[in-house]
C-alpha cells in the first residue's frame, strides 16, 4: 500500500467503560435486553451506575479499544474522538496514549461529560451495555484533523457514531477525505439495533464507499433484513473488497471476492468476558492488512487477538499482543 504515516486511523465514541459483574436478574429488574447494547440519558446512566455493584473503570469505545490493539500490535494508530475536560476525560486520553496510539482531539470544555458505558458482565461471559454518549457525539467535523486523515493507510469508522446528525457529518467528510488521499475505508457495524435503526443508509454505505466491512453474525443479518447468514453472506460478497463476518465460538469468514477463508478460533483460557472481542479481531485484521499480509493471515490475527481478550476481564488486552502473534503466529 501507500506509504503513510499512520497504518490505521479510527474516529468514534470516546467513552469510559465501567465493567461490572452481574446476574440475569439484575438485567430482569432493571429491563435490560442480555447481549446488547441500549443507549440511556445522563439521569438512566446515574440512577444504573448507583445500582450497580462495584466496578472497574478503564478507557473504552469500540474504534478507541480497535486502535489501542493496533498500537499494541505494533501498528502506527490514530484516534479521533470528543471528550470533555473532566475525570473520565483525562482517564480516556491517558489510558489511550499510554498503548501508543496518537490522541490529540481538544476536550470540550463545556456541554455534557464524557461518554461512560456500564458493562454488566453476566456468569456466562456475555455483556450487556448501557451508554450515556455524553460528549462523544458532539464530535463533527471542525473536530477532524484532517492532516491525520490523509496520513492514513486505513480510516475505521464505528458504526455507532451514525446515531447522531454531528458525528455522522464527520464520519463522511473523513471518510471522503481519506479516499481522496489514496487510503481506504474500514466500518464496523457495531450492534444489530444499530443497524436496524441506519438499514437503508449503511446499505447504500456499504455498497458505495466501504473496501472492509467488519460485523458479526446478528449484524450482517440484520443489515439484509433476513435470518439466514448464509443468505446474508453472499448479499455481502462484492459489495466490499473484504468482509470479515465473526460467528463467536463458530470461528470467523473472511470473504475476498469468490473466495471464503475459515477461520477457527483461538482458545486460549476459560471464557471470562466477551466486551471487545470484535474490537480486538478487527485490530488484529487490520494490523495484518497494513503490513500488507494475506486475508486469510489477517483472519488468523484478528481471532488471535480476540481469542486472548475473552481470557480477562476488560477490552484490552493486559498481555503482549507483539508476543503473542510472534508465538502462536510465527
Amino acid at each position: 500500500m501507500t506509504s503513510k504515516n499512520f497504518d490505521v486511523v479510527g474516529i468514534g465514541n470516546a467513552i469510559v467503560d465501567v465493567l461490572v459483574q452481574s446476574d440475569d436478574s439484575f438485567l430482569a429488574q432493571h429491563g435490560l435486553n442480555k447481549g446488547t447494547m441500549a443507549l440511556v440519558s445522563a439521569e438512566q446512566a446515574e440512577q444504573l451506575y448507583a445500582a450497580m455493584g462495584p466496578g472497574v473503570e478503564t478507557s473504552g469505545g469500540s474504534a478507541a479499544n480497535t486502535l489501542a490493539a493496533v498500537a499494541q500490535l505494533g501498528g502506527r494508530a490514530g484516534f479521533i474522538g470528543r471528550v470533555r475536560n473532566d475525570q473520565l476525560g483525562a482517564i480516556f486520553a491517558h489510558d489511550l496514549r499510554a498503548t501508543g496510539a496518537h490522541f490529540d482531539t481538544p476536550a470540550a470544555e463545556s456541554g455534557a461529560a464524557t461518554a461512560r458505558c456500564m458493562i454488566l458482565v453476566t456468569p456466562d461471559a456475555q455483556r450487556t451495555m448501557c451508554t450515556f454518549l455524553g460528549a462523544s457525539v458532539a464530535l463533527d467535523p471542525r473536530d477532524l484533523d484532517l492532516s491525520i486523515v490523509r496520513q492514513a493507510q486505513v480510516l475505521y469508522l464505528e458504526g455507532y457514531l451514525w446515531d447522531a446528525e454531528p458525528a455522522k457529518r464527520a464520519f463522511l467528510a473523513a471518510a471522503a477525505e481519506v479516499r481522496a488521499h489514496g487510503g481506504q475505508v474500514a466500518l464496523s457495524l457495531s450492534d444489530p439495533f444499530c443497524v436496524d435503526r441506519h438499514r437503508q443508509s449503511f446499505l447504500e454505505l456499504v455498497e458505495g464507499h466501504v473496501d472492509l466491512l467488519f460485523a458479526n453474525e446478528r449484524e450482517i443479518m440484520s443489515l439484509y433484513a433476513t435470518d439466514s447468514f448464509e443468505r446474508a453472506t453472499e448479499q455481502v460478497r462484492g459489495h466490499c473488497s473484504l468482509a470479515a463476518l465473526t460467528r463467536s465460538d463458530q470461528g470467523s469468514l473472511v470473504l475476498e471476492g469468490e473466495l471464503t477463508h475459515l477461520i477457527p478460533i483461538y482458545g486460549l483460557g476459560p471464557l471470562v468476558d466477551t466486551t471487545g472481542a470484535g474490537d480486538s479481531y478487527a485490530a488484529g485484521f487490520l494490523y495484518g492488512y497494513t503490513q500488507g499480509l494475506s486475508a486469510e493471515r489477517c483472519g488468523h490475527i484478528g481471532a488471535l487477538c480476540a481469542g486472548q481478550v475473552v481470557t480477562q476481564m476488560g477490552p484490552r488486552s493486559q498481555v503482549s499482543l507483539k508476543e503473542l502473534v510472534l508465538e502462536h503466529l510465527p
